[in-house]
């Protein structure tokens, strides 16, 4: 155990380590309810050509390869960093006699065979997360009710509010109008739906 630590904060493990610390902390955050699931969130935009067909960007053409879009970044970086720092752990071990020049060069191959390990991983996940989202589509009921909220949001950062219903609360990602801003456990109204960046807007609400 102590030689995997030493390995693991060594110079040339160091990035690899730091990128999955980073990651068990966001879920940390995430599971006592300081993060949301989407705080980190990468769109992969589809834009129309000249002729009415469908194309992408090349970037976006990387990035919904790897699955980006389709699952949340989160869970994306979280199944990269995790072989990431396998490999490079594993390559440095057996390939490496302490050069550590040697042991930078062997961060870009790790991480390029990391790319591909984590696209195989997420795809289990794709239909999962699709079917999510269209169950939580919007509905033209939401607008016009109550929520309370339970992550700050301001017109610039998005947080988080919760609807009250029969069942478990409806959670949703909100941002505010724009002057206004919100703080946990306010009381605010759903104006408006953002589809393009799947938000809903709200405005502070003060019961008389």
């Amino acid at each position: 155990m102590n030689e995997l630590l030493q390995a693991a904060i060594s110079s040339v493990n160091i990035i690899p380590t730091a990128l999955l610390v980073f990651v068990l902390l966001y879920w940390v955050a995430v599971i006592f309810g300081f993060l949301d699931l989407d705080f980190f969130d990468v769109e992969v935009e589809t834009g129309v050509d000249a002729d009415g067909v469908s194309s992408v960007s090349w970037l976006n053409s990387v990035l919904a390869f790897f699955n980006l879009g389709k699952v949340p970044f989160m869970v994306f970086l979280t199944f990269l960093a995790l072989p990431f720092w396998v490999i490079s752990i594993l390559a440095n071990y057996y390939l490496n006699s302490n050069y550590e020049l040697l042991g930078l060069l062997y961060l870009l191959p790790s991480f390029l065979a990391a790319l591909f390990v984590s696209r195989f991983l997420t795809m289990p996940f794709i239909r999962l997360f699709a079917a999510m989202e269209k169950e939580h589509e919007p509905a033209a009921s939401i607008i016009g009710q109550l929520c309370t909220v339970t992550l700050p949001a301001n017109p610039t950062e998005l947080g988080q509010a919760a609807i009250k219903t029969s069942g478990a609360p409806l959670l949703l990602n909100v941002k505010t109008t724009e002057g206004a801003a919100v703080q946990k456990g306010e009381t605010a109204l759903v104006v408006e739906y953002n589809a393009e960046n799947k938000f809903y807007l709200i405005q502070p609400y003060q019961t008389i």
